[in-house]
């Protein structure tokens, strides 16, 4: 009857050992295998220490301490658990059970005992005492759970902060962003015919700008940081020859926060090249498109960066229609080397020019690169080959 609960332990509190020896050898019969027994209080109370029983057989009336001393000694313990205590006494009184069950007792029985039910009470505290454990654990598990995601929000609130401070102090001209120029060369002239601004960060961490530019997007300041490095740039433009465009990096996130709207001048946007990146996918080209068309008006250009590289920059161009393509440098990168790249490459030139679009080939690192590439008919190029990007000179 009390199979499943084999291991749990017992302990029997009473004076009189024939009793003792009764509930042994009863509860030992029904499945129970760790069944301890005391015959007095103050024993009693050394063995519940000891054994951390899950469930006590107490009698009431024993010499030196009797069983009310014990249940009150159980309450006060400051690791108490839900610890049950089924009272088996001779004494029928009604204030014996109404002062042991207003002490903690659980259950009350009175000798002389049916066995049957001596054991069912035992099996039904038992119940409950597991139940209890079982909750129990679930409730320190769930308060792990909860210490633990308090922590890790504390962690990533934390880490914001500090995220968001590096990139405000950027902002407020504490951290050093500064800008340098790389050129993009005609493969037929080498002639310079364009510039692309790219920024640099003296701030700690080291790090490259993608990574800055990737955490400014996480705090939300994505927008300004890019604006912050377009300014920088343009302020730049009376520096770089007259026949020369300069080309700026701007996200969709720009594009629509309206902060480009600064640059909708004649002059400047007739020497303007907006490259745009994708941080985010792009679901509804419409707004971008829209928010661009007043610069373009105005001779703004605008250029699909990592052309090659993905999915993406293909719907960019078919959906923005834009005035440069820019070949990826994973393309670029062995095209001398690698037929598939050639393939692929080759297919992006003609595209361009069917489609009336200039073609930048970036990442141009050898010259077998750059003789390849301008085997393939590639018109414009860009990378460490050609030239590093630097300061304008003075």
């Amino acid at each position: 009857m009390l199979e499943r609960f084999q291991d749990a332990k017992v302990v029997v509190v009473d004076d009189n050992l024939a009793n003792v020896q009764l509930l042994k050898t009863l509860l030992e019969r029904s499945g129970l295998r760790q069944v301890r027994s005391a015959s007095d209080a103050v024993r009693a109370l050394d063995l519940v220490r000891q054994v951390d029983p899950d469930v006590i057989l107490l009698d009431l009336h024993m010499p030196r301490t009797d069983g009310y001393a014990v249940l009150e000694a159980l309450a006060k313990s400051p690791d108490a658990e839900y610890l049950p205590v089924l009272v088996l006494t001779a004494d029928t009184t009604k204030d014996a059970a109404h002062r042991a069950l207003s002490l903690g007792a659980r259950d009350f029985l009175t000798k002389p005992f049916d066995a049957t039910e001596v054991v069912l009470r035992v099996r039904n505290l038992l119940e409950t005492r597991y139940l209890y454990m079982a909750l129990r654990q679930h409730n320190v598990a769930l308060a792990d759970e909860l210490a633990r995601r308090l922590a890790e929000e504390e962690e990533l609130r934390s880490l914001r902060e500090e995220r968001y401070g590096r990139i405000d102090r950027v902002l407020r001209g504490d951290d050093a962003m500064s800008v340098v120029f790389q050129p993009i060369v005609e493969l037929a002239t080498r002639e310079t015919v364009g510039v692309e601004a790219l920024s640099r960060f003296a701030g700690e961490p080291l790090r490259s700008p993608d990574l800055w530019f990737g955490e400014a997007m996480s705090v939300g300041l994505g927008p300004e940081l890019e604006m912050m490095a377009v300014r920088n740039a343009v302020r730049q433009l009376p520096r770089i020859p007259d026949n020369s465009f300069l080309a700026v990096n701007v996200s969709p996130e720009l594009v629509l926060s309206h902060m480009l709207d600064e640059l909708a001048d004649d002059a400047i946007c007739s020497r303007l090249v907006l490259e745009l990146t994708e941080n985010i996918e792009v679901e509804d080209y419409g707004p971008i498109h829209d928010r661009m068309a007043p610069l373009r008006e105005r001779g703004a250009r605008v250029a699909v960066d990592d052309t090659g590289a993905g999915f993406s920059s293909l719907r960019h161009i078919l959906l923005l229609q834009p005035e440069i393509i820019k070949l990826d440098r994973s393309l670029t990168h062995g095209v001398d080397r690698d037929p598939a790249r050639r393939a692929l490459a080759s297919s992006l030139v003609s595209f361009a020019q069917d489609v009336n679009a200039s073609l930048i080939a970036e990442g141009v690192e050898t010259a077998a690169e750059l003789e390849t590439l301008e085997r393939l008919g590639t018109h414009w190029v860009q990378g460490f080959h050609i030239a590093m990007p630097e300061p304008l000179p003075a």
